[in-house]
């Protein structure tokens, strides 16, 4: 029997979580090793094959994820996404080298196409098939149900009604993308709450700001 999926990340509107430290502008990293880290992890997605919800997927789900700093978190998850993929085996993880040549078919990211794929980045944005359901102005109830997988759909909105205000197009849907099921496009819609509805101790006129895929919604009677 497989073990409910649980994400570690979607924190929104929970508390107990200490102050937040808040740092002056430009801040990328505190170590030297995070900039290794950050390196790692874009050199082992070519080979690896995973896409971008694939490794929140990885991310999200590491047990003492809230005892992690934010490239210690990504490390992490890489040691798994590279096992899982066949990268590297636990064994090699164990004894700090590899046990054989490398596969030789696999992508390789180069360090002179770092810049050009840095800057191409992961467009997410497809051709619609279909028309969108909503327009803006519409009232809509975000989905209410617990997923047994990643979802870009905070838990603090799930269930309320909000109203759309943009519409994005098209893009891929990461909740199928992250269990390796194909993009599946959908319509991307941002719904704003009133803050109130979501939290006792919100001021009266604030407002929460949520994107959301078409199947994260239904109209709201």
């Amino acid at each position: 029997m497989s073990r409910p999926y649980v994400s570690r990340a979607d924190l929104g509107g929970t508390t107990g979580h200490g102050p937040i430290a808040y740092e002056r502008e430009g801040v990328v990293f505190h170590h030297d090793w995070e900039a290794r880290a950050l390196a790692l992890t874009l050199a082992a997605g070519p080979p690896g094959g995973w896409n971008i919800d694939i490794s929140r997927s990885a991310r999200e789900t590491l047990p003492n994820y809230l005892d992690l700093t934010y490239y210690a978190i990504w490390t992490a998850a890489l040691e798994h996404l590279v096992v899982d993929h066949g990268l590297v085996t636990r064994a090699e993880f164990e004894a700090g080298h590899a046990s054989g040549p490398g596969d030789p078919s696999r992508r390789v990211l180069r360090a002179e196409a770092v810049p050009a794929v840095l800057a191409a980045g992961g467009p997410t944005s497809r051709e619609p098939r279909a028309p969108n359901r909503f327009e803006i102005g519409d009232r809509v109830r975000t989905r209410a149900d617990h997923v047994d997988h990643h979802t870009r759909l905070p838990a603090y909105v799930s269930g309320q009604i909000g109203v759309v205000e943009r519409v994005h197009g098209v893009h891929v849907f990461p909740d199928t993308n992250a269990r390796g099921l194909g993009e599946q496009p959908q319509w991307l819609y941002t719904v704003v709450f009133d803050a109130t509805d979501l939290w006792d101790e919100a001021a009266p006129g604030q407002r929460v700001s949520v994107d959301a895929w078409d199947s994260y919604l239904e109209t709201a009677t």
